[in-house]
């Protein structure tokens, strides 16, 4: 029993001053005392005074006594329950500040919220949890919500509060484990974290905010409070240009080091340190250069939050945050925004496979293994030093596929590029006997993994049908881009990595040796309709001492040029839609260095200025060809739209095919010589009459070559059979070279 000089058990008084009290709620605020009063109960840490003051005339009601040094308040009132008041505090200082009581103010989230989020079927997590502004029972401030069911006490800490976790700890919706309170006063740009104390009681290192919008520039690690960015309508225009059968043409850039310009020092050049661009720089630069050089999209590095530069993006911790490298989320809009005008699609890469161990992250969140799996068989990727998302947990699922959706919805990006999706579809990834666990059944796929994917390519198809997700999966792993109520993952297009290494083998080899290795550059069309494919000459295939795409050329000076043009030549003809690392569309001739901007210097000045110009021409003309022709892009993914002339032709190491499109009126004739002599007075069988036109030759001047061509530019086809087909052209093919002829029924 409570007396009138003691209102609050000493034993809450110590627990409140220790910040270990389970349930802050049931002391702090105005409470209904058993005689019709009301107490009413501050933890101002540092006040000198407390007064209650009426919250709309000012009236001072009430001056809380000071039960101890730590600052503890409280006080009776003769008064009403529902008491409208505000804190009248003078800190010992002298200073004085009017506050908003926080432990005056009902839970926060909806009843309906937290049987979601415990259902693990909340659409949208990110609009109930982290850090949203919001206007509560008249009071502008901050709700902040965090899932962390295993700790025994969660506050926010902040530079508002002094990042002490005394000051507010938070209520536990204990249907859901979800920690939140609604803080008075606190505004976008205000720096937090979360101070979390495990079941054991040990306190945890202060965590970033897994639901963040903002987070400060590494190697600072506070969240951000910001601004909800608003959801965007689904577009019917994006929708088309994302369709199938439309064009797509990707140009893959990591922002740090696509271009950096001079710091405020002057330090930094062309291909040197320097200064980032931030996000409207980048539209200014960026966004006209992707649409210059005819590509149809824009794939970025993640640009989820991240603290190591040297992971490119690819360990992040804020998922939900933009990285601050380049701005806020609001510049990364305009970025969206720019693109779109411009008629460039935007591709996320994005991250769900693992997430770095640092301590201020998901890794060992409440205490427990909340986000990752526990054992390490499951739970730690040997590769990365990382951990593993538990995709049995459905507040983890909740999580990864609310923030797929947050990129589509919020900043209406076109599409997401999942990393290392064969990582998360084997169990035994990367692991030897022993060191890993089967399924349920007894086998080797991850089930959960498998669930997830099919979960998210159904809530983003449902929900943002324009937008696009392609599976970066090296394996053979069926139906990737294959609907789910086919049995597929549902994934739009998956990475040909078996074409990509194949293909850069062959051209590697020095031309002598190339008619032994014919089959690496056909055996792709054995495999190319089983799934929807992307050729992706990425990131990875430049960097690590793989050499630059140029200098994986054999041959002289010219002969690496030419066979460069011949591969991409080759690239944008083959069935397959496109994807190009930057650098590689004007023959960037060292590795990639993340800490560099690209050598744009060599298209200026030295002696292979215009070979690399001669690239970057080559590279634009194949994007306006390839867009511009359906003949080249409308069948891409189906059987239809591709027809052999000649695979056989090994001791020539010529390549000859068909390309045609829906509309049945026009056919590309596709010839490709891979040594550097000149194949003079070849026939090649062609099914229609009538004259085929040179649309490009990657031996044109134009982009350094040595010229030789279709006289005229046009050939007309012979009534000769060959290549069993009924009619033919006699040509002259140049030499390291792709040709495209194209037909077309005139009338």
């Amino acid at each position: 029993m409570n007396s009138p000089d003691a209102l609050l058990d000493q034993q809450d008084v110590d627990q409140i001053c220790g910040a270990t009290h389970h349930d802050p709620f049931s002391v702090l605020g105005l409470h209904q005392a058993p005689d019709s009063r009301v107490s009413i109960r501050a933890f101002m840490p540092g006040a000198q005074q407390v007064l209650v003051i009426d919250r709309h005339s000012g009236r001072v009601l009430a001056t809380l006594a000071k039960r101890n040094d730590a600052g503890f308040f409280e006080q009776m009132l003769t008064a009403r329950q529902n008491l409208n008041y505000r804190l009248h505090v003078r800190w010992a200082e002298g200073t004085e500040e009017i506050l908003e009581d926080p432990y005056r103010f009902p839970p926060v989230l909806t009843e309906l919220d937290v049987w979601l989020l415990a259902e693990g079927t909340h659409l949208r997590p990110y609009e109930v949890l982290g850090a949203i502004p919001i206007e509560f029972h008249g009071v502008k401030g901050t709700r902040f919500s965090v899932w962390a069911p295993n700790a025994s006490r969660v506050s926010v800490v902040g530079n508002f509060n002094f990042w002490d976790g005394r000051r507010h700890p938070m209520r536990l919706r204990r249907e859901c484990g979800v920690w939140e309170i609604f803080l008075p006063q606190v505004e976008a740009g205000a720096l937090y974290k979360f101070e979390i104390r495990s079941r054991e009681g040990r306190v945890l290192p202060a965590r970033s905010d897994p639901y963040a919008r903002q987070s400060e520039l590494r190697p600072a690690t506070a969240s951000v409070v910001a601004n909800a960015t608003p959801v965007l309508a689904t577009s019917p225009a994006r929708q088309k240009a994302n369709a199938l059968n439309a064009p797509l043409s990707i140009y893959e850039v990591h922002l740090g080091s696509w271009r950096r310009i001079s710091d405020e020092n002057g330090n930094g050049n062309a291909s040197g340190p320097g200064r980032w661009l931030n996000w409207d720089e980048l539209a200014d630069t960026l966004v006209p250069y992707v649409k210059d050089m005819a590509f149809t999209h824009l794939e970025l590095l993640p640009v989820s939050e991240h603290p190591f530069d040297g992971s490119w993006g690819y360990q992040p911790i804020g998922l939900y945050a933009p990285t601050s490298r380049f701005g806020d989320a609001a510049g990364f809009a305009r970025f969206v925004a720019r693109c779109h005008a411009e008629q460039v699609g935007l591709i996320l890469d994005w991250v769900p496979a693992h997430f770095p161990t640092d301590e201020h992250g998901l890794a060992n969140f409440d205490g427990t293994h909340l986000y990752e799996y526990a054992d390490p068989r499951e739970g730690f990727h040997n590769d990365w030093n990382t951990l593993i998302y538990n995709l049995g947990r459905t507040e983890v699922c909740n999580f990864l596929v609310g923030n797929a959706l947050y990129w589509l919805e919020r900043f209406g990006v076109d599409g997401l590029r999942v990393d290392a999706v064969a990582s998360m579809l084997y169990r035994d990834y990367s692991r030897k006997a022993g060191e890993w666990l089967p399924n349920a059944q007894g086998g080797r796929e991850n089930l959960e993994a498998i669930a997830f994917f099919k979960r998210m390519n159904e809530i983003i198809g449902g929900q943002r049908p324009e937008a696009v997700t392609l599976a970066e999966e090296s394996t053979a792993f069926p139906g990737v881009s294959r609907p789910t109520y086919a049995g597929g993952l549902g994934f739009h297009y998956k990475w040909n990595m078996g074409w990509m290494h194949d293909t850069l083998s062959y051209m590697a080899r020095d031309s002598v040796h190339r008619k032994h290795h014919h089959g690496e550059m056909t055996f792709g069309l054995v495999y190319a309709f089983d799934e929807n494919f992307v050729l992706p000459i990425s990131h990875d295939e430049v960097v690590h001492g793989k050499k630059s795409l140029l200098n994986k050329m054999p041959g002289d000076r010219w002969q690496q040029f030419a066979n460069l043009r011949a591969y991409l030549g080759f690239m944008y003809a083959h069935p397959g839609k496109k994807l190009l690392f930057m650098g590689c569309e004007f023959g960037q001739d060292r590795e990639w260095n993340h800490d560099q901007s690209l050598d744009w210097h060599l298209l200026e000045a030295g002696q292979d200025a215009e070979h690399h110009r001669g690239i970057q021409r080559l590279t634009r003309d194949l994007n306006h060809l390839y867009s511009g022709t359906p003949t080249l892009h409308s069948l891409d993914v189906e059987s239809t739209g591709f027809e052999w002339i000649d695979h056989t032709d090994a001791d020539r190491s010529l390549l000859s095919f068909i390309r045609r499109g829906k509309d049945g009126n026009a056919l590309m004739v596709v010839l490709c010589n891979f040594t550097p002599v000149v194949q003079r007075g070849l026939r090649f069988g062609v099914p229609q009459a009538g004259h085929y036109r040179e649309r490009l030759n990657t031996d044109s001047r134009h982009y350094g070559g040595s010229n030789v061509g279709t006289p005229l530019g046009t050939a007309t086809a012979q009534p000769v059979a060959a290549h069993g087909k009924p009619f033919s052209l006699l040509l002259d093919v140049p030499p390291l070279a792709t040709v495209m002829l194209e037909w077309k029924n005139d009338a």
